[in-house]
């Protein structure tokens, strides 16, 4: 912690975020296939099969080198602000009572330090993210696209970041009343599983939005389209695996060098 600045929760989110890219990102050029595909009900295998047999093992690996340093930043956001805006609010309005907390179980504060987290995350995300989406659908772009489905991707992220700390700090509590412990990688794989279930039909907005193929067509319109058309789950499966495994793993590893980061500083 340097002035409040929690330094190396902003490291090991860097390598967090490049662990799940590396992990993820064969699922999660799936994930992006299924959700701008005008097939009625694609699946998982249909579209492996067809990638496979059009890119072979590069293709499921395509878009994967803007978000690998994208990946990086934006975990380093995240974890970052959410770590040095919760003791802010702490220490200037006390920490909250148990009592006090939104349905006995949800910490606002919490809930306040995720939305910064996750809006921090989005700030950095929204270029990578359209760049990576365009390569993997394979539609040309141009600099001035980098922008499309900015303030879809912004929201999202904050609903799915607030979303995210909010399930593992419940989990946490539920935990502590057993006297049990669950590891990073089932606690990081559970809680982001949750988290995408709040907010899949906002991703598979951003998605299209952000996919060159609905040009024209407002997030409103997306939204209300996707509702009307029975997608707002399209991808959902492939999703949640990657998730799973992606942020499973990637936890042990921010878990790791959080905790070394702060035997270094600590001997400062």
């Amino acid at each position: 912690m340097l002035n409040g600045i929690s330094i190396e929760s902003f490291i090991a989110g860097f390598a967090y975020g490049g662990t799940t890219v590396l992990v993820g990102q064969p699922l999660e050029t799936l994930k992006t296939l299924t959700q701008v595909s005008t097939t009625t009900s694609p699946n998982m295998l249909t579209t492996a099969k067809q990638l496979y047999s059009t890119s072979g093992i590069r293709g499921f690996y395509r878009g994967g080198t803007p978000l690998l340093l994208g990946g990086g930043l934006m975990r380093s956001a995240q974890f970052g602000f959410y770590q040095s805006v919760l003791p802010v609010l702490d220490t200037k309005f006390g920490k909250r009572d148990p009592q006090t907390y939104w349905l006995g179980c949800i910490n606002p504060h919490v809930v306040a330090a995720g939305w910064a987290g996750g809006i921090g995350r989005g700030l950095v995300e929204g270029p990578f993210e359209m760049v990576k989406v365009r390569r993997q659908v394979v539609s040309d772009w141009k600099f001035a696209d980098v922008t499309k489905g900015f303030g879809v991707t912004v929201f999202r992220n904050s609903f799915l970041f607030s979303s995210f700390v909010i399930y593992m700090d419940v989990l946490k509590q539920q935990l502590a009343r057993y006297d049990m412990t669950l590891s990073p990688f089932f606690t990081a794989g559970i809680c982001s599983n949750l988290a995408w279930l709040t907010v899949w039909p906002f991703d598979v907005v951003k998605t299209k939005k952000q996919s060159g193929k609905f040009e024209g067509r407002s997030v409103m319109w997306l939204l209300r389209d996707t509702v009307r058309t029975g997608d707002m789950y399209r991808g959902l499966s492939v999703g949640l695996v990657r998730s799973f495994f992606a942020n499973g793993i990637s936890m042990e590893v921010y878990t790791r060098v959080e905790k070394e980061l702060k035997i270094v500083f600590n001997d400062r």
